[in-house]
């Protein structure tokens, strides 16, 4: 058995496959195992862009609707394509592919551009981003990332994997005129839930648990959140 998805002709699926299986590039994460087998991310270059690629052998997941396994990247593949539907902010994808060999052994891909410009929250804390643009912007900040949030869940999908190390943030501009943009990463567990309340509930009491904003700056991101969302999320505040 053979699944693929491509965005990026003129090449075919199989030649696609290959080239990028065969690309070499610095790993952002070492293959590491799990899920009964590998998973590792590269840096690639390919016509003078950054591209990120995620390659695995045997990592899969099941579900009841796959109870013999199915690639992970094809569920990041999903959550890739319903959330931009939606407006969130996530990597563009450039290429899914997974092959199943005659063992049964899946190797599968997932190649996405480069976030410009971007950087994890919490450099953006270190490097001094919040003293350099001051409250004001801040404040904008956390609003960015709150309505990313929230168009996620309202269209029910549950990131699943909600650490603080996923928000990525972009500040460009001076003072009063930044620009302020937010986007989510690594989208590998996310799955739709039956209401976008339990997406919500699920997700945001594991960004809490795992982020380090102060009370203050929470329930700011929480107002945000709820005024795009539309109602309360119970035992957040």
């Amino acid at each position: 058995m053979t699944v693929f998805f491509v965005q990026q002709p003129p090449m075919s699926t199989e030649d696609c496959f290959e080239h990028y299986w065969r690309q070499e590039g610095e790993w952002v994460e070492e293959p590491n195992r799990r899920r009964g087998g590998e998973s590792g991310v590269q840096r690639i270059h390919e016509n003078g862009k950054l591209l990120y690629a995620k390659r695995q052998v045997g990592h899969i997941y099941r579900s009841w609707r796959y109870p013999q396994g199915r690639p992970t990247v094809l569920r990041e593949r999903d959550a890739l394509l319903g959330l931009r539907e939606l407006k969130v902010n996530v990597p563009e994808l450039v290429f899914c592919g997974a092959k199943q060999a005659q063992d049964k052994q899946w190797r599968a891909l997932l190649v996405t551009s480069a976030l410009d410009g971007y950087i994890e929250i919490q450099d953006w804390y270190a490097a001094g981003g919040r003293e350099q643009y001051g409250e004001a912007v801040h404040d904008r900040v956390l609003q960015a990332v709150a309505q990313n949030l929230a168009r996620m869940h309202l269209g029910r999908w549950q990131h699943g994997c909600l650490y603080i190390k996923h928000v990525f943030v972009r500040v460009t501009g001076t003072a009063q005129a930044a620009q302020v943009d937010a986007a989510l990463l690594d989208l590998e567990k996310c799955r739709q839930r039956l209401t976008p309340y339990k997406a919500a509930s699920h997700d945001l009491k594991q960004l809490r648990r795992h982020s380090s904003w102060s009370d203050t700056d929470w329930r700011k991101l929480i107002y945000f959140y709820e005024t795009v969302f539309g109602s309360a999320i119970k035992g957040l505040r």
